[in-house]
């Protein structure tokens, strides 16, 4: 089975390499433009921890990698009411397809 490029990399709780870590998170973010929590799910690491590498390690390491980085926090931030939103809707048309379901089944 073929790992993914990322895979390799999860890094749990404490890193030997902190840097290391702040400066792949930042790659993979930039590359996917991915969110926090996905970020966070493709690394096992927390959301908090993703953050915080992020916007207060990577700054002191990479300054040019940081501004990349929060060019996508901040589309992130601007999309994240349409995400939101779009998840609410999605739900309640499920909920309303199971209850269609139940209603054709009786």
């Amino acid at each position: 089975m073929k790992m993914k490029k990322y895979e390799k990399y999860h890094l749990g709780t404490l890193s030997e390499c902190l840097e290391e870590r702040a400066v792949l998170l930042a790659q993979y973010m930039i590359e996917n433009k991915a969110t926090v929590r996905q970020t966070a799910s493709v690394f096992g690491v927390s959301k908090s921890t993703v953050h915080k590498d992020l916007t207060e390690k990577l700054p002191g390491i990479d300054h040019v990698l940081a501004a990349q980085v929060r060019e996508v926090l901040d589309v992130n931030k601007s999309e994240r009411h349409i995400r939101g939103g779009l998840a609410t809707k999605e739900k309640y048309l499920m909920q309303e397809k199971e209850k269609e379901k139940f209603r054709n089944a009786y």
